[in-house]
């Protein structure tokens, strides 16, 4: 399944946050089902490989549950998640940060992404694009992702990455050349 191309579900935030002030139990049960599946392939297209998305995800709604008392608008309830689950990510990729390549690497040292069963290898314009992005710093990797496949704003990934706008820009912009280049290399 392509994520890019999938649906997006409509997620009332007011009615979670609502759930989660009169019962949080029922109201985190909501907020999971409503969010496992966004967050899960934000992780997945940050740190490619599907055990480590999966154990992430798990700690970043762990995360979650035991911070529900620090959120203060409820109307913010996507962008504080995304945060948590940013801010997870990259922490994991700062502890794995020597297993990365430059996105200058040799192009034989670049066709080895990490083996997973849940990649469609044969579709190989996807898995250079997957490439190109792990070969990127993780705040122009976080950038890029959250603007690309999850369609958020400047303003709200910089709320996410707790930067500015206009850094985001800057990195999305610079995030997205080098892919481009990348893509037009690995030809």
């Amino acid at each position: 399944m392509n994520p890019k191309t999938k649906p997006i579900m409509k997620i009332d935030q007011e009615e979670i946050a609502a759930q989660l002030a009169r019962n949080p139990e029922k109201g985190f049960r909501m907020l999971v089902a409503a969010y496992s599946e966004k967050v899960y392939w934000h992780v997945r297209r940050l740190l490619v490989n599907h055990h480590d998305a999966e154990d992430v995800t798990q700690e970043i709604f762990v995360k979650i549950f035991h911070s529900l008392s620090s959120l203060r608008e409820p109307g913010a309830l996507t962008g504080w998640i995304f945060k948590i689950a940013t801010n997870e990510s990259l922490r994991f990729l700062q502890k794995r940060r020597p297993e990365t390549l430059p996105l200058e690497a040799d192009l034989a040292e670049a066709h080895q992404v990490a083996a997973d069963e849940y990649v469609d290898y044969t579709d190989l314009e996807a898995v250079k694009l997957q490439q190109a992005i792990h070969r990127l710093p993780p705040r122009q990797q976080a950038a890029f992702n959250l603007r690309y496949y999850d369609e958020l704003s400047f303003e709200e990934i910089a709320r996410i990455t707790d930067s500015t706008p206009s850094n985001v820009k800057v990195n999305y912009h610079i995030a997205k050349h080098k892919v481009i280049d990348y893509m037009k290399s690995a030809d």
